[in-house]
């Protein structure tokens, strides 16, 4: 690691199969919107030689545009794989989305990596949505490692911004996370601001000038070597800590000079067991440069510091109805277990699946069992089938690569999967397998659509269901109560993509109107109501009369049917149809057109007519009895209430409470929770909460995330009601 001059890039546009999971590097991109990842992808890309000097992908004769805006566009909302070999090694780079509102997409990147490099630019620090997604990765021992970007931009300083990543991400131990570089900086401009044209690496102290274009490597001069210094003796104390061989401390505090090769041993396993955190240094390349500033250190460090797919634990396997199998880590011989961690619609070769393969070996042309559970409640059927795997590819820019399999540890795209979603398992079609499932976020931004025509309207289911098979973290609601589609959002620019993909994807025009929450009525004391329907217009008359009284019931009770005539006065035949009046009026609503609940309908009295009463006049008397009685009782509005709980940091406690008060809501309780934050517990009118998803990330900058579930429905304070019935009325 720093050691290699030159090393020697892959060849550019084979797509080789690895045929050993040891060759194999998975490492996912994690940073903030405008962190640089995109950019620093393609930089490793132009070094590995994957595309040329104008960052474009060569395939024999033709050149297609590798670095297209709407491709850029395209991969800053959605996970990419871009693979590139380097120096004997299969490197699958995830760029994941910096939006707080592509998770999902970051989360199905951390399920396919071993490692993951944060991606932080000297320009804006680290934010609160990348320190979670750290201590994501902190709780299942993922390794990590961190580049510095931007740092040609004025005033950027590589010490400080070092200094800041300690305290972010090394609060057990700020010395697990230092930097194996020093930038090396160049003649000062006229803005005073010297840009970097190298680096310095502490372990072996060597220099990687490349400031003439290419990458050339050198003593440092004797003015130079005092400032890295401190930095070194720093490093070398860092990582002994964390070695293995207990020795080695006594060793180097007795005077001892420790070899290099040695030094590099144990940092290199250190970063593997995700106990030591590498901080490095990214800039771009000089005009005309093949190399970005930072790349090669970064390739050497994912192929010698970052785990291989062998060193992963095996997932938790269950047979699809639930009985647990043992599955050996990562071995290409094995049962086969793969897991699509994406799911894409191309429109040429139609729906493209990402699969991660943890066990066995995958072919084109084979036939797989496809299992998936966990996600009815998302519009996601469950799967229980077999499929015929399309073609194996990894992809080139724009382009796919055709492969002849894919083993354990490796990914690849498969074509034509037609039933396979996003989370589901492949396995062997004779030995079907399920893969534990990964923790998806929670929806918790509703929007309603309607189609826009008839037409529309003839494409919309098929356009929603092809939608939510790509897109796991997106749920899909058809509200019986409110009669209304609701599509369940991360945030409003997960809404704006998916309004997009229906629109130009899936060719469906939809309109957003305003969601509908789900309100009832009840009676607030007791009332009684006279329904009388008689109609005598020659023929066959109607006559019915019934009498009854409502009162309230507690909470959760629903309409209750009581039956107390006496002396025949409704005849029992029709006892059962005054009993479906008075239930149809109550679904429709007896106030402002809501479901009418919690209260006892009490059937007391009515008259018949031997020859004009039928089923069809009670039903209506009963209907009307129920509208009279209400007619006089006060009437309450009822709106459902949810159990809000906010994990937000300590700073933004008072404000987040002080916003729940404002929506009506109820602070019931809140407790100290791990790494400076507060578990704040309350009780909110569903109404208020519409848009919380993207109140609460504005309000906390970011760095909170909050649940919600229903609680129940209570009375609406009178105003609110009144408002709500005076628009009913008006419409």
């Amino acid at each position: 690691m720093g050691d290699k001059a030159n090393a020697h890039p892959g060849a550019a546009g084979r797509a080789t199969a690895a045929d050993h999971p040891a060759s194999v590097r998975n490492v996912v991109l994690v940073g903030h919107s405008g962190s640089g990842k995109t950019t620093l992808v393609e930089a490793l890309a132009l070094t590995a030689g994957a595309v040329n000097r104008a960052g474009r992908v060569e395939d024999g004769g033709t050149v297609s545009d590798y670095d297209e805006i709407e491709h850029r566009q395209q991969r800053s909302v959605q996970l990419s794989l871009v693979p590139v070999d380097w120096d004997g090694y299969k490197i699958n780079i995830l760029d994941t989305p910096g939006y707080a509102d592509f998770v999902g997409e970051l989360r199905a990147g951390l399920r396919a990596a071993d490692a993951a490099l944060f991606v932080v630019s000297a320009s804006d620090g680290v934010d609160g949505s990348t320190r979670l997604v750290w201590e994501e990765c902190a709780a299942v021992g993922m390794p990590r490692a961190i580049v510095i970007t931007h740092l040609e931009a004025a005033r950027a300083d590589f010490d400080e911004m070092t200094r800041t990543c300690a305290e972010a991400f090394g609060a057990d131990d700020p010395d697990a996370v230092l930097p194996l570089y020093l930038p090396l900086h160049g003649t000062p401009g006229p803005d005073g601001h010297a840009p970097v044209t190298g680096l310095i690496g502490l372990l072996t102290q060597r220099l990687f000038d490349y400031s003439s274009g290419e990458r050339k490597e050198a003593e440092p001069g004797p003015e130079q070597l005092p400032l890295i210094e401190e930095a070194r003796n720093r490093l070398i104390e860092g990582i002994i800590a964390e070695s293995e061989d207990e020795t080695l401390m006594d060793r180097y505090l007795g005077g001892e000079e420790i070899d290099v090769k040695t030094l590099v041993q144990d940092l290199e396993r250190a970063v593997a067991r995700g106990v030591f955190f590498p901080v490095l240094a990214a800039a771009p390349a000089p005009a005309g440069a093949r190399q970005g500033i930072g790349t090669v250190e970064l390739l050497e460090l994912v192929c010698g510091g970052f785990p291989t797919p062998l060193e992963r634990a095996a997932p938790t396997v269950t047979t699809p109805d639930g009985a647990a199998r043992e599955v050996k880590a990562c071995d290409p011989n094995g049962p086969l277990v793969a897991e699509v961690v994406k799911t894409a619609s191309d429109p040429y070769v139609g729906r493209v699946s990402l699969v991660r393969v943890f066990s066995g070996t995958l072919r084109p042309d084979e036939t797989v069992h496809v299992s998936g559970h966990g996600l009815a409640d998302r519009g996601h059927e469950d799967h229980d089938v077999d499929e015929r795997v399309g073609a194996l590819s990894r992809p080139f820019g724009k382009q796919q690569r055709a492969l002849t399999h894919c083993i354990a540890g490796d990914l690849a795209c498969v074509a034509k999967l037609n039933r396979a979603e996003t989370g589901d398992t492949l396995s062997a079609k004779d030995d079907p397998l399920l893969m534990e499932p990964w923790q998806m976020p929670d929806p918790l931004l509703p929007l309603a659509i309607q189609a826009h025509s008839k037409a529309d309207e003839d494409k919309l289911s098929q356009g929603l269901g092809r939608l939510v098979a790509e897109d796991p973290t997106m749920r899909l609601e058809q509200n019986q109560h409110t009669h209304q589609v609701v599509l369940w959002c991360l945030g409003e620019a997960h809404a704006d993509v998916a309004l997009e993909r229906l629109r130009n994807r899936y060719g469906v025009q939809v309109d957003v109107v305003p969601h509908k929450v789900s309100l009832r009525e009840t009676f607030a004391d007791r009332s009684a109501g006279r329904g009388r329907h008689v109609k005598q217009s020659g023929g066959h008359g109607q006559y019915a009369i019934c009498e009854i009284e409502v009162e309230p019931l507690p909470n959760g009770s629903g309409v209750e049917f009581v039956d107390k005539v006496v002396g025949g006065a409704v005849p029992r035949q029709f006892i059962p149809s005054v009993e479906k009046g008075v239930r149809a009026q109550a679904a429709k609503g007896v106030a402002a057109g809501y479901p009418l609940i919690d209260v006892r309908i009490t059937l007391l009295d009515g008259k018949a007519h031997s020859v004009d009463s039928s089923d069809a006049a009670f039903q209506t008397a009963g209907a009307l009895a129920l509208r009279e009685a209400a007619a006089d009782a006060r009437i309450h509005l009822l709106e459902p209430v949810a159990e809000v709980t906010v994990l937000v940091g300590d700073d933004y406690v008072g404000a987040v409470m002080s916003d729940l008060s404002g929506r009506r809501g109820r602070v019931v309780g809140t407790e100290q929770a791990s790494g400076g934050r507060t578990l704040v517990r309350a009780e909110v009118p569903e109404i208020e909460i519409g848009r919380y998803a993207v109140d609460l990330r504005s309000l906390s900058h970011g760095t909170a995330r909050f649940n919600r579930s229903y609680a129940r429905h209570e009375p609406m304070p009178p105003q609110v009601a009144e408002r709500i019935r005076e628009q009913a009325q008006d419409g």
